[in-house]
């Protein structure tokens, strides 16, 4: 585990500075990319304006809050379909295609029902999020090894405890993968439709920044984007491998 982290820092320490060497000497113009610690800098002066504070809490508010729906509700639509076969089956092309069908298609229609504002956003991410969740609940119950059901069974749990105690367990790393998907699926819902569609938040900021030629400012918050989903990822990381690791593997 040690060399693995060791192998991966490496890397990335050396991806970055390659990429500083790269912009600083000229090898990549400023028009194109500029310089990681450039990102920083910019970042930090950003972060010290006063008006975005106010894009950065629409952005990560709708996005908490399309995280918490698509979870909770991927893992109950996933747990309910795996307890009945016959909806399962009857869902299941369903599911197969769904990330085929282009989402913000449907952005219009969604403003004709909830209005202008942050809510078609929230309902769009947590549409794109949720069959990340809804698929590994499924799996991973599926994936629930028959001999710890049976030893359930010999020591005769109650339903409700062979699901809390038994099920959620085993299928704990499926789920986490689920969670993990379900944020990257929420940010991605979120941000791209600020992108597009929205007049405020970090996705249309960024979308200003690259219409006005500002490279500097686009790459800061591309970067604060990016620390935010990794520092998530890494923690829901971290507590998978301590799970692991309490289970001998």
């Amino acid at each position: 585990m040690k060399k693995a982290t060791w192998i991966r820092t490496v890397f990335l320490v050396g991806a970055l500075g390659a990429l500083e060497v790269a912009c600083r000497s000229g090898a990549i113009p400023a028009t194109m990319v500029t310089a990681p610690s450039a990102m920083v800098t910019t970042l930090v002066k950003t972060m010290q304006s006063d008006e975005i504070g106010g894009h950065i809490e629409q952005t990560l508010s709708a996005v908490a809050i399309a995280m918490a729906l698509s979870i909770t509700g991927g893992f109950a639509i996933g747990f309910i379909l795996n307890w009945f076969p016959v909806l399962r089956r009857a869902f299941a092309p369903f599911l197969a295609a769904y990330y085929a069908i282009p989402h913000f298609a449907f952005y219009p229609l969604l403003i004709v029902i909830f209005g202008l504002g942050s809510t078609p956003l929230i309902v769009l991410a947590t549409l794109f999020a949720m069959v990340a969740m809804i698929v590994a609940t499924m799996t991973g119950l599926d994936r629930v090894p028959r001999v710890l059901l049976k030893t359930a069974r010999i020591h005769r749990l109650s339903l409700l405890d062979e699901i809390w105690r038994v099920r959620l367990p085993a299928a704990a790393p499926h789920l986490l993968s689920g969670l993990k998907l379900a944020v990257a699926y929420s940010f991605i819902g979120v941000i791209a439709g600020e992108f597009i569609l929205s007049t405020s938040g970090i996705g249309h900021e960024i979308a200003f920044a690259y219409d006005n030629f500002d490279n500097p400012r686009m790459y800061a918050l591309i970067l604060f984007v990016l620390a935010i989903v990794t520092a998530f990822n890494m923690t829901v990381y971290a507590y998978e491998r301590r799970l692991m690791r309490r289970r001998g593997i």
